[in-house]
């Protein structure tokens, strides 16, 4: 037999032992939103090495991408092959479906809670002392505080902190629209930087210390005061908040063509169990566990909890009627400045 054939025959060989080492390795994509890194994290580990010994020949691997969840979205109808989302908003995952048919109409339905694992709700972060002496969304709208949040439009962050305020002055003024306008042009008017998302929110808040306010997930500012213990950080819950829903799905479509159909399922399927579930309240997040959040009675102060579809009607109504271009949003950042 000739060198050069021998040698084919061999470069070949070699390949295809190269090729079924690959398909021995699952790794999957988290798509998700830009606070969620050091909470998916410590979720990754526990599941990996789970799924790693029910199936020893193989290795799952977990990689994740993080930034404001509306640009993940849009991120993935541009082509990112990601296998699941975990979002922090609805309409970031249904328009999946809506533009890119890669997740079916029920995909709601697929899992608990409307496939939501967990939940949250908006806290102020305020510096050592509570200086400017805050304890409510009212407050937010005096002309003597700077806030920080990010921005409703291109992160769910910022709209659920939008909503929030929104929600909460609605009920303070009895429903007075034309009060609730005045309320957020003012509150509005108080943010002194619009980041895309919430980490950048944060480094806004604590690296260059602009504002006295940030606003942000319960659990993205417990996470920034245990952080920075030394700057002295207090956590405020307002006594009227919303709800904050976390939806997650596999990406049909990405799944089937990677190959990851079984990973992936079981992975959002995880997010549900005992284990995930005392993880994601030690990062403070809520969830739908009574037992469970009894036992974290300390971490979650009390706080009525108003849903965003039963005060604002359904997320397609609520983006076309605040966050479009010419909508809400637009109307009151144009009389406020």
């Amino acid at each position: 037999m000739r060198q050069k054939t021998i040698k084919k025959i061999v470069s070949a060989a070699l390949l295809t032992l190269l090729l079924a080492g690959h398909a021995q390795a699952t790794e999957l994509l988290n798509s998700s939103y830009d606070v969620a890194r050091e909470l998916f994290i410590a979720l990754n580990r526990p599941f990996e090495q789970q799924l790693n010994a029910q199936h020893p020949d193989d290795k799952l691997t977990i990689k994740q991408s993080h930034a404001g969840s509306s640009k993940q979205a849009l991120a993935i109808l541009q082509g990112l092959k990601a296998d699941v989302v975990t979002y922090n908003q609805v309409t970031d995952v249904q328009i999946l479906h809506d533009r890119g048919n890669l997740i079916p109409a029920n995909w709601q339905q697929r899992l608990p809670n409307n496939s939501s694992p967990f939940y949250s709700t908006m806290a102020f972060l305020v510096r050592k002392g509570n200086p400017k002496n805050i304890h409510s969304w009212n407050d937010l709208a005096r002309n003597d505080v700077k806030l920080v949040f990010p921005n409703p439009k291109t992160s769910g962050n910022g709209r659920y902190t939008y909503l929030a305020a929104w929600g909460a002055s609605s009920e303070a003024d009895g429903n007075n629209l034309a009060k609730t306008r005045d309320f957020m042009r003012r509150f509005l008017k108080n943010v002194v930087v619009f980041d895309t998302g919430g980490r950048g929110a944060t480094t806004t808040f604590v690296d260059r210390g602009l504002g006295d306010v940030l606003i942000s997930f319960e659990s993205e500012v417990n996470t920034i005061r245990n952080q920075y213990a030394s700057e002295g950080f207090e956590v405020v819950v307002p006594e009227n908040d919303i709800r904050a829903e976390f939806p997650v799905s596999w990406i049909d479509k990405n799944i089937a063509r990677n190959n990851t159909s079984v990973a992936a399922k079981a992975y959002l399927n995880y997010l549900y169990s005992p284990e995930a579930q005392k993880i994601i309240t030690d990062f403070y997040y809520r969830v739908n566990n009574p037992a469970l959040m009894a036992e974290n009675k300390d971490r979650f102060p009390a706080t009525r909890l108003f849903n965003v579809e039963q005060k604002f009607g359904h997320w397609d109504k609520v983006m076309k009627t605040h966050f479009s271009n010419g909508g809400e949003l637009d109307k009151l950042l144009a009389a406020g400045h």
